[in-house]
């Protein structure tokens, strides 16, 4: 079951954010977010070469290969994109180490402004990069000090060193259970959920997991939520009374995704800007 629908967000706007996009959005049923993973890999390949004769685009400076996919956890994807200039990368242990975690990224930081101190060894652009991560690495410290979960630290470090620097075609899987509200837990790891998102280009181009249908997890979950909305955490989840309910009707065991159609068309025709893709787009009546 699938839909081509029209959204609107209330949200800032840059070259990859529009309040109004549209998203291709599908559910199979006795499907996982293994089955989806190699669907999307699948789907997205065979709509570059449909529309451009070839799964290769240039976008932004780079060649990539939209029918070459590489797959890594969200603790793997940390480890390999840490940025040397951090210092030594998070142990394994640190995911699952509130403590160790934030050890580890205070460590950071002070490597991170050593490093940025070192002008004369780095290029500027490289010193461009470093003093964003570095204020990325803090504000994720701060967080942590404040309460944020681990599994929310792990997902904000994840978004500060590694999402900006996915260029080419990669999943990455097994979300924390913590950002996760409407995912499947893993069987053998409550801490995680059956989750990916899949990025290109330095972006996110969609988001998919394993559906949860347990109505009394689903339940526990949202009340969670309601936790770190409490906590200032304004894009935690709101109870849904109504979905849980319809879940006590029944659910099969079901795949769910939902791709942004505007950032896909961006690589497919190389362009900077969502807005140059967007059809039609809401905008203010011209003044006199």
């Amino acid at each position: 079951m699938y839909e081509i629908n029209r959204n609107f967000r209330n949200e800032g706007v840059s070259t990859q954010h529009n309040p109004e996009f549209t998203m291709l959005e599908f559910y199979q049923a006795y499907a996982n977010y293994h089955d989806l993973m190699q669907l999307t890999e699948e789907m997205i390949a065979f709509v570059a070469q449909e529309v451009n004769g070839t799964t290769v685009v240039e976008f932004d400076g780079n060649t990539i290969d939209l029918g070459k996919w590489q797959r890594l956890t969200m603790g793997e994807a940390i480890r390999e994109f840490w940025p040397e200039e951090a210092g030594a990368k998070p142990a394994l242990s640190a995911f699952d180490a509130a403590e160790v975690m934030r050890a580890r990224l205070h460590a950071a930081i002070n490597s991170l402004e050593l490093a940025a101190g070192e002008t004369t060894q780095i290029s500027p652009e490289r010193l461009g990069e470093l003093k964003t991560i570095r204020e990325a690495v803090s504000a994720v410290y701060y967080d942590s000090t404040k309460g944020a979960s681990l599994g929310k630290t792990v997902y904000n470090l994840f978004e500060a060193v590694v999402e900006p620097f996915l260029i080419q075609p990669t999943i990455i899987y097994d979300y924390p259970t913590e950002v996760s509200p409407l995912s499947k837990a893993k069987p053998d790891d409550p801490e995680h959920v059956e989750r990916f998102e899949f990025f290109a280009g330095g972006f996110e181009l969609g988001n998919a997991f394993s559906e949860l249908n347990d109505p009394v997890e689903q339940h526990k979950r949202f009340e969670q939520q309601l936790g770190e909305r409490g906590r200032g955490d304004d894009e935690a989840h709101q109870m849904d009374e109504d979905y849980v309910r319809a879940l006590a009707y029944g659910l099969p065991p079901t795949g769910g995704e939902g791709l942004g159609v505007d950032r896909l068309t961006m690589l497919l025709t190389g362009s900077k800007s969502i807005r140059d893709v967007i059809l039609f787009p809401l905008m203010r009546q011209a003044s006199s």
